[in-house]
C-alpha cells in the first residue's frame, strides 16, 4: 500500500503522555500514518474540520466537549470516519449507548497495542470491531430488556437472505465469510448490510444486530 493509499489516524484525548503513548504503539505500523492529535473536544471539532482522518481514536472524557456529545456531532457531519472509542471505562451501559450512536470499536486503554492495530485495520475493512466487551454490552442490554425501539420505531420485514447475513453478522463472520457461505459478492454483501442498516435507521453493525435480537429475527 502506496503513502497515499496509508489510514489516516487521528487521536483525541487530553492526557498528552497517552497521547504519546498511542503514536509510539502504532509508530512504524503498516499501513498507518499519523494526522494529527486533540487535546480536548473542542480541539478535536476544530481539526475535524481542517483534515478528515479515516480512523479518529477517542476517549470519552475529554474537557470543553465530550465524547458523547462529541459522537453526535460527528455522525451527523463525517458520517464516514470510523470512530474507536479508547477509554478507561469499561461500563456496558456506556459501550451500549456509544455503539448505537455510531462507534465502530470500542476499546478500553488496557487493550494491547497489537489489537488497537487490529481495530483499525477491522473498521476499515469490515466497518466494525465486535469483541468480548461490546457483545457482553449488547448481550445485557437486551438481557434487561431495555428499550431498543426508541432507536427503532417501525417494525422492519427483511427478506430471507436479509435474515441469512443478519445471522452470520451476528456470529462475528467477515464480510469475505458471509460471501462464501450465501453465494454473494463481498460488494454485494456490503451493500445488502447498508441497506438493512438504512431500514432500521442503525449506524452501526452492533445497532443492526441488536435490532434483530430485540425484534426476535435472529436468536
Amino acid at each position: 500500500m502506496s503513502s497515499e493509499l496509508s489510514i489516516k489516524v487521528s487521536i483525541a484525548d487530553d492526557h498528552k503522555i497517552f497521547r504519546d503513548g498511542i503514536k509510539m504503539a502504532l509508530k512504524g505500523k503498516q499501513y498507518l500514518n499519523i494526522l494529527w492529535e486533540a487535546e480536548d473536544g473542542r480541539d478535536l471539532m476544530h481539526k475535524m474540520q481542517l483534515k478528515k482522518p479515516d480512523v479518529l481514536l477517542m476517549d470519552i472524557r475529554m474537557p470543553e466537549v465530550d465524547g458523547v456529545n462529541a459522537i453526535g456531532m460527528l455522525r451527523k457531519e463525517y458520517d464516514d470516519v470510523r470512530i474507536i472509542v479508547l477509554t478507561m471505562y469499561d461500563d456496558q451501559e456506556m459501550i451500549s449507548k456509544m455503539m448505537e450512536m455510531g462507534a465502530n470499536a470500542y476499546l478500553t486503554k488496557t487493550t494491547d497495542p497489537d489489537e488497537i492495530y487490529q481495530a483499525i485495520l477491522a473498521c476499515m475493512n469490515e466497518d466494525f470491531y465486535f469483541n468480548d466487551l461490546v457483545n457482553k454490552a449488547v448481550l445485557s442490554k437486551l438481557q434487561t430488556k431495555k428499550s431498543v425501539r426508541q432507536f427503532y420505531p417501525n417494525p422492519v420485514k427483511f427478506s430471507d437472505k436479509e435474515i441469512r447475513i443478519l445471522k452470520l453478522l451476528a456470529e462475528d463472520k467477515t464480510t469475505e465469510e458471509i460471501s462464501k457461505e450465501v453465494f454473494l459478492s463481498p460488494r454485494t454483501i456490503e451493500t445488502i448490510r447498508q441497506n438493512m442498516k438504512s431500514k432500521v435507521g442503525a449506524k452501526t453493525i452492533a445497532g443492526l444486530i441488536m435490532y434483530g435480537m430485540r425484534n426476535k429475527i435472529i436468536d
